[in-house]
């Protein structure tokens, strides 16, 4: 059984899941427990922003709302989370992917 690690950079997750319901907020927590458990992330929960490297969105659905919480890995078990957002259309914006992919650059310049 996997023992993944989940990590916030900054406040950027916290200022999302803060404006959500507490029933949404449940239904994060119990998604990103999985993420920490299963030896095989399944792609419904997880998977790579294509044209990317290295970015991954969990995929989060409740009551008919879709909710999207980008992170990626740091040395293999280590999940970073990043922004999230309410998701409201067919693809993902991509101002969310490009704000992504900065935060992701800004986390791993910070660690150098």
């Amino acid at each position: 059984m996997a023992n993944r690690k989940i990590k916030f950079y900054k406040e950027y997750f916290q200022d999302f899941y803060s404006e959500l319901d507490e029933r949404t907020q449940k239904k994060v927590l119990q998604v990103l427990v999985w993420i920490q458990s299963l030896d095989i992330i399944p792609v419904s929960l997880m998977r790579v922003i294509a044209g990317t490297k290295g970015l991954y969105e969990i995929r989060i659905e409740y009551q008919s709302n879709i909710y999207r919480i980008f992170c990626c890995f740091d040395k293999g078990e280590l999940v970073i989370l990043f922004n999230g957002f309410q998701k409201k259309s067919q693809k993902t914006p991509i101002g969310e992917i490009r704000r992504a992919k900065g935060l992701m650059n800004e986390y791993f310049e910070s660690k150098k």
